[in-house]
């Protein structure tokens, strides 16, 4: 096992009607080619008009920003889940859960509907409650802050290094100091930008010191190193920090294991098992504890739970994809990898950061535009890959420039300068495991084409 320059409201406007099934990642657009192009350039005007350079190669249909890796493997054990006539949480969860703890080095796992119901009940058997406050990132999916809110916590958001665009440990600190007596806080909420594992020493020593719970967003993370150590691992025997800590998985449609839609999260055995039973309706036992040939129909209801449970079919499909994971990272790694060498070359690219000491996941290709040096905005930049059949993504638009969290807490943009600055020049590149060598061909010239059309 593998164990071991912001753009016009109008431009963006735009690029969201015309990638929309690319943002969704596992859907594809109607294909678009030479010809139609040019009609798509000229029934656009001002700074929304797209005109493919006359040189560029168009791939005759539309490349879409992600696709899950699903085989034969996955369908046949889907279908004999089916057959079995146990459908719902049974043998494959278990089988599930036991065989991802095992792979990650995990002391126990949970599997759930999502992977944000696995951060939601991890801030909850972590103690984060009402008028508590929790620390994390606005460079993240809303539902990482979505969380802290559903447990009646404040979220508090510290801006991310300029490199990794992961949480910034010395910016935690000021704001553990900042806060002071001023509110409780209780958890710090890293994420895994990317699959680039956050610095967990420095997060861990200041939970810690100050007696602080930590769960991680891993949802982009699975599997990553850091140090050595598998995300979600079990930790150092020889370290002395001892503060609860949590790692929350997401099994959506783009993630590197897929299924469907699912999550796990893994940490401390007793935790596990109180997120158990806050998954289940807060019911002392499972249905397959309930009604298996072994099992006791007699369960008692012990806290208001959630119904957060996984299906043993989406547990089929995600056994599957546990253990071809290994291929499928080796895949993502050379399309990482051709990107790299590709780029390395176009002045206007900044290519993804990987730290030494670090594993990443490979999960998001992430390239910045250096706008000084283009004569267009990254909407437009978007829109020119669209023109020429490649899908892309943004990750993330920062959650205090959504409505809703800027009105209630009043952010300004210019709150988070960092977070604010890196996303008005990113752009998300395709990599699953299905992309060809001329897939990724099509990406590196229609980047390129691109970037050298519109320089200075």
């Amino acid at each position: 096992m593998w164990h071991d320059r912001a753009g016009t409201a109008a431009g963006e406007a735009a690029f969201l009607r015309a990638s929309e099934a690319s943002f969704r990642g596992y859907q594809s657009a109607a294909p678009l080619v030479a010809g139609d192009a040019n009609r798509y350039a000229i029934g656009m005007t001002g700074k929304d008009r797209v005109s493919v350079h006359l040189n560029a190669r168009i791939r005759k249909t539309f490349l879409p920003f992600s696709r899950p890796c699903l085989a034969e493997d996955e369908i046949r054990e889907v279908t004999a889940t089916l057959r079995s006539g146990w459908i719902t949480t049974g043998p494959k969860v278990a089988e599930f859960e036991e065989a991802f703890h095992q792979a990650v080095g995990a002391p126990a796992a949970l599997a759930l509907n999502s992977g944000t119901a696995a951060l939601h009940l991890g801030l909850i058997v972590s103690g984060v409650g009402q008028g508590d406050a929790v620390i994390t990132t606005p460079l993240t999916f809303c539902s990482t802050m979505h969380v802290i809110e559903h447990v009646g916590a404040r979220p508090i958001l510290v801006d991310v290094e300029a490199d990794t665009l992961n949480i910034d440990p010395k910016r935690v600190e000021a704001a553990i100091a900042q806060e002071g007596g001023r509110g409780r806080v209780r958890a710090i909420l890293p994420v895994h930008l990317y699959g680039h594992p956050c610095d967990m020493d420095a997060i861990l020593t200041l939970a810690e010191r100050h007696d602080l719970s930590v769960v991680e967003d891993a949802a982009h993370a699975l599997p990553s190193r850091y140090k050595g150590r598998l995300i979600g691992s079990a930790p150092n025997p020889q370290s002395a920090i001892r503060n609860p800590r949590l790692t929350c998985f997401s099994f959506y449609a783009t993630k590197n294991l897929t299924t469907g839609e699912g999550g796990m999260v893994t940490g401390d055995p007793a935790l596990i098992d109180e997120a158990r039973i806050w998954s289940l309706h807060g019911m002392s036992r499972d249905a397959w504890r309930r009604y298996a040939s072994e099992g006791s129909w007699y369960c008692e209801v012990v806290q208001a739970g959630f119904k957060y449970n996984m299906s043993d079919i989406q547990a089929a499909i995600g056994l599957q994809q546990l253990r071809r994971l290994g291929e499928m990272q080796e895949r993502r790694r050379k399309v990482f990898e051709g990107y790299d060498r590709a780029f390395a070359e176009i002045p206007s690219i900044e290519r993804p950061v990987r730290r030494p000491g670090v594993s990443h996941a490979y999960h998001l290709y992430v390239i910045r535009l250096n706008l000084e040096m283009l004569t267009i905005d990254r909407a437009q930049f978007i829109e020119e890959l669209r023109a020429r059949n490649i899908g892309t993504g943004v990750h993330f638009r920062p959650n205090h420039l959504h409505p809703y969290y800027r009105d209630k807490y009043g952010f300004l943009a210019e709150d988070f300068p960092v977070a604010y600055r890196e996303y008005k020049r990113l752009i998300s590149l395709p990599v699953y495991p299905a992309m060809t060598d001329d897939d990724v061909q099509d990406v590196v010239e229609a980047v390129r084409d691109v970037a050298t059309t519109y320089r200075w």
